[in-house]
């Protein structure tokens, strides 16, 4: 059982309002009030560069990654690059061969005369001393966490620099990759609208975890309502499929964004860089396909490898580390997210292949995993990442050695740290809940990191009746009364979850208030989030 901010205030939905009013400063922000690209340390020196190199027609060859901001950062100058129009070579790297990020490895096959990367190359020191030889003029755009050793390269753009005077710092990778390109336009005195990429922008700021508060709120919201007419055959196709008459943050994080990054997980990244770029329904339509195919085998390998490694957890660490020959390296990181779920510690989740073990953490409450990781860095050939999540390699052999540095190097954080962030807003009294409430939670979507979608508590409620939905009757859907002298009752659908009538027909739990679209029609529907 996690201790929790069990919040017992019943609520009304003036009290809702006001709680929810109270997570921002004022008046959301407007895209007019976008900080200027300019302020981005070196942002007007790589602009000035790119646009030299399109002017004497130089080769210039982008470096992408395969997670879903790598793809849209990548798709985002691809377009871009497109509309000019100037011949651009996009290359995002395979999770398997290459590795992570512009490496020695992607190097030796590129021959260019500018080398770009977006969404990495903030840690890519080798690789910039490469260039640096072969006079290739190498410019980075990240947004991961700089170490105390830069890469010597022509110019690095990125917010998270300490001498960056970009008023917002907490931006994904292809809005830095916007912001540059902003620029890039003014440089060339382009006519080309940077409007029509806030439908990619919005789904890279969603699966990237970035806080949606001060612009990534804007950008969010403008983008999913831009997603709704936008002409690019990859929005058409996911307005198709979505079929609802507003898209929201959470049809993104859940249906979209697992689907983009199935691809590098499993293949190769290139089949969503296609589903992206595509020019056509027909094209876009059948990459979507792929990605769907991509994304059940996904989710069947994931299941596999988490009932493994749910074996190996050790629940005395503060840490847990485990590691497995052959795991699928593109699901360690979900793997990773489960075990924080189910034990509400930090994870790390290890894929051993000969000598060589990499992979992926996942963090919990306020403990911050990529310090940890930092600080046993020693035992370590490679680790990179933020303060939720990061990668990382090592040799084998320093497994349970890595482990117990990590729990030793733990042991100082103090215990309220690791307490999940699962506050819950009261109790919402029964008669509350009813078409009025959407419109009320409408008013401060876009939910996500940083807002929280309110999640309520039901206190030992009375279970009426449990049914099975579904094909595979895999959902649940459990009618509850909230007190004993009601009549009316509430249904919670559990999706995923097969739930028992419980021996006293009584339930704890948490839940979420979602808007369900069937047929034009419009009701509240109730998500189980977790059961006490």
């Amino acid at each position: 059982m996690q201790h929790l901010n069990l919040n017992k205030q019943p609520l009304t939905k003036k009290a809702l309002y006001n709680l929810l009013s109270s997570r921002f400063d004022g008046a959301d922000k407007k895209l007019s009030h976008i900080p200027n690209p300019a302020l981005l340390h070196n942002g007007e020196k790589a602009a000035k560069r790119i646009a030299q190199a399109i002017l004497t027609n130089q080769k210039i060859v982008l470096v992408g990654d395969y997670d879903v901001d790598g793809v849209s950062s990548t798709a985002i100058m691809v377009d871009f690059f497109r509309q000019i129009p100037y011949p651009l070579e996009a290359i995002i790297p395979n999770r398997f061969n290459d590795g992570y990020g512009v490496s020695p490895k992607i190097l030796e096959r590129i021959d260019a005369d500018l080398v770009l990367t977006v969404d990495n190359g903030i840690t890519a020191v080798e690789a910039a001393d490469i260039c640096k030889q072969r006079g290739i003029d190498l410019i980075i755009t990240d947004h991961h966490t700089p170490s105390d050793n830069l890469p010597d390269a022509y110019a690095i753009v990125d917010p998270k620099l300490k001498e960056c005077n970009y008023p917002f710092k907490e931006i994904c990778g292809a809005q830095v990759a916007w912001l540059v390109l902003a620029l890039v336009k003014k440089e060339l005195g382009l006519g080309i609208d940077m409007k029509q990429f806030l439908d990619i922008l919005a789904i890279a700021i969603i699966a990237d975890v970035m806080p949606l508060i001060d612009i990534n709120r804007t950008l969010v919201k403008e983008g999913l309502k831009y997603m709704m007419y936008s002409q690019r055959p990859a929005s058409i196709i996911i307005r198709d499929f979505l079929n609802k008459s507003q898209i929201n943050s959470e049809d993104i994080g859940f249906m979209i964004a697992p689907r983009l990054n199935s691809a590098g997980r499993l293949e190769d990244a290139s089949i969503a860089l296609e589903f992206y770029t595509a020019k056509d329904t027909n094209k876009a339509y059948h990459q979507f396909e792929l990605l769907g195919k991509l994304n059940e085998l996904r989710k069947e390998t994931e299941a596999q490898t988490t009932q493994t490694a749910f074996t190996q957890v050790n629940e005395n660490d503060k840490v847990i580390v485990v590691a497995g020959e052959g795991w699928h390296e593109g699901v360690v990181g979900i793997v990773a997210s489960r075990l924080v779920d189910k034990y509400s510690k930090p994870a790390i989740v290890l894929s051993m292949h000969g000598e060589d073990a990499k992979g992926s953490a996942r963090s919990v409450g306020e403990v911050n995993i990529y310090e940890l990781i930092k600080k046993n860095e020693h035992l370590l050939t490679k680790f990179g990442g933020h303060k939720m999540a990061a990668g990382l390699g090592l040799k084998c052999e320093n497994i349970e050695l890595f482990r117990d540095a990590i729990n030793k190097s733990a042991e100082s954080i103090p215990k309220e740290d690791f307490i999940p962030k699962e506050s819950l807003s009261g109790v919402l009294e029964t008669d509350e809940i009813d078409n009025e409430i959407l419109t009320l939670l409408d008013t401060f979507e876009p939910f996500g990191e940083a807002n929280a979608r309110p999640s309520f508590l039901l206190e030992d409620a009375e279970v009426v009746s449990i049914k099975l939905l579904g094909a595979d009757k895999s959902h649940s859907k459990i009618e509850v009364r909230q007190y004993p002298h009601q009549r009316k009752t509430i249904e919670l659908i559990a999706f995923r979850t097969v739930y028992k009538m419980p021996s006293d027909r009584r339930i704890s739990c948490s839940y979420t208030i979602a808007k369900n679209e069937f047929n034009g029609r419009v009701s509240t529907q109730l998500l189980l989030k977790k059961i006490y």
